[in-house]
C-alpha cells in the first residue's frame, strides 16, 4: 500500500490528476485501472477520479507502483515536483532527483530573514558587465535578483538576453525557471518554484514565480482575469501623435524556420484580441519613452503593436528599424530591446500590492544621452485656458 497525505501544494486538485502529478513515471493506463478497481481510498472511502482533494486528506492506494520504492510508500511528504511540471526531474533541468533514501524536503528555510522583504541596492546583473555574451553562461542562482520573497511567491527581476523557461535555442541548465529550480533546491522547498508568466528573452523585469500549488492556482487564475496589472518601458523611434493611447489589434502568431512572429489585424479565426495602453513619459529628439500597461498578454504584444503603428522598439531585432538599431548601437551603445517591466499591481490576502523595478543600468545609459524634447499638443493648450477660467 502507498500513503500520500495532501499539503497545499496539492490541495483543491482532482483525484486522478494528483496521481498523474504525483507519480509521473507512471502510465495513465495504471491510474485508471487502480481507480476502476477501487484500489485508492481517500479518508478511508473509496475514490473518485473527479474527486477533489482537500488539505490534510489521507490518500491509501492498494497497488505496488514500479516508480515507488518500498521505503517510500508510506511517504508523508511528496517529492520535490511543481504542480505544472508533469515529468520528473531530469539532469538537464537543474534539479536532481531526489533517492529513496535521500532526507525529505522540511518544507521552507527555516530562519529565513528574508521573507516579506524587498532586496536593497538592486543591482541589474547586466548593469555590471561590459560583455554580455561573455558572462551570461556563467548566470545561475546566485545571481537571482529578488524584488521581494514572501513566504507564497517571489518576484524576479530577470536580465535582458535570459530565457523565461526552457526551449528551443537555450541551452540546458541556462534559464530563468532552470535557475529558480536551483534556488528552491537550496533552500529546502518542497515545491519547485514555477513562474506565473513570461517574458521574451530579450525583455529584462519583473516576474512572479509560485512557491506552493495552491498559490501558483491562484495566480494562474488572477493572470487569466485580468487582475494582475502589468506596465513596461519602452523607447520607441519617433514621437507619438498622442501623448495617451490604445492600440486595439488583434494579433495571429505564425512559425516559420526564423521563429515565431506576430501579425498584426489579421482576419483569421485564429488571431487574438490584443489590447495595449500607453501614455509618453517623455519626449526627446526622435525618439518617445513611453510606459505600457497590458489589457491582454500576448507573445511579442508590445513590440509587434508600436511596430504596426510606425514607432517601433529601440533595438527590436524582429519587428524593429534594422538600420536605425545599427545606428542607436552605435551612438549610444544601445545592445538590447529597450524594452522592461516596471510595475506589478494585485490583490493578494486582501491587500494591495504594488511592486516597481526602475530601468536597469544599461538602459539608463541611453536614456541620458537622448535630448528632451517638448511638444505641444492641442488638448494640453485647451486644459490650461480650462485652468486660467
Amino acid at each position: 500500500m502507498i500513503t500520500r497525505t495532501i499539503d497545499r501544494n496539492f490541495a483543491n486538485m482532482r483525484l486522478d490528476r494528483f496521481l498523474r502529478k504525483a507519480f509521473p513515471e507512471e502510465s495513465l493506463s495504471v491510474f485508471f485501472a487502480v481507480i476502476r478497481k477501487k484500489k485508492v481510498r481517500v479518508n478511508g472511502v473509496v475514490g473518485k477520479a473527479n474527486q477533489m482533494l482537500v488539505e490534510g486528506d489521507v490518500v491509501n492506494i492498494y497497488e505496488n507502483f514500479k516508480s515507488v520504492s518500498e521505503d517510500d510508500k508510506k511517504g508523508e511528504s511528496l517529492p520535490l515536483a511543481s504542480a505544472a511540471e508533469a515529468a520528473p526531474a531530469t539532469p538537464s533541468s537543474g534539479v536532481t532527483p531526489q533517492r529513496p533514501d535521500a532526507k525529505k524536503p522540511s518544507g521552507f528555510a527555516k530562519n529565513k530573514s528574508t521573507w516579506g522583504t524587498s532586496s536593497e541596492n538592486r543591482e541589474t546583473w547586466f548593469g555590471k558587465l561590459t560583455n554580455r555574451d561573455e558572462r551570461l553562461p556563467s548566470w545561475g542562482a546566485k545571481e537571482l535578483d529578488f524584488i521581494i520573497q514572501t513566504e507564497d511567491y517571489v518576484i524576479v527581476n530577470k536580465p535582458s538576453g535570459l530565457a523565461s523557461q526552457p526551449g528551443s535555442g537555450t541551452r540546458p541548465g541556462e534559464s530563468l525557471v532552470e535557475y529558480l529550480w536551483e534556488w528552491g533546491k537550496n533552500e529546502n522547498l518542497d515545491f519547485k518554484p514555477t513562474i506565473a508568466h513570461r517574458l521574451d528573452q530579450e525583455t529584462s523585469g519583473m516576474i512572479i514565480a509560485a512557491l506552493h500549488g495552491d498559490t501558483l492556482r491562484d495566480f494562474t487564475r488572477l493572470i487569466r482575469e485580468h487582475e494582475v496589472d502589468k506596465y513596461y518601458f519602452a523607447l520607441v523611434k519617433g514621437n507619438l501623435k498622442k501623448d495617451r493611447g490604445t492600440i486595439n489589434e488583434s494579433l495571429l502568431r505564425t512559425d516559420n524556420a526564423k521563429g515565431s512572429k506576430m501579425l498584426v489585424g489579421q482576419e483569421n479565426d485564429k488571431a487574438q484580441t490584443a489590447i495595449t495602453h500607453y501614455r509618453v513619459k517623455q519626449h526627446y529628439e526622435g525618439y518617445d519613452l513611453v510606459k505600457i500597461k497590458l489589457e491582454t498578454g500576448r507573445m511579442h504584444q508590445i513590440r509587434a503593436h508600436f511596430a504596426s503603428i510606425g514607432h517601433p522598439l529601440l533595438g527590436d531585432t524582429r519587428y524593429g528599424d534594422f538600420a536605425l538599431n545599427r545606428e542607436v548601437k552605435k551612438q549610444f551603445g544601445l545592445n538590447r530591446l529597450f524594452l522592461h517591466s516596471c510595475r506589478l499591481e494585485f490583490d493578494w490576502e486582501g491587500e494591495h500590492k504594488v511592486f516597481d523595478c526602475p530601468l536597469p543600468k544599461e538602459l539608463q545609459s541611453v536614456i541620458k544621452q537622448l535630448k528632451p524634447l517638448h511638444i505641444e499638443r492641442p488638448e494640453n493648450n485647451f486644459e490650461k485656458s480650462r485652468r486660467r477660467r
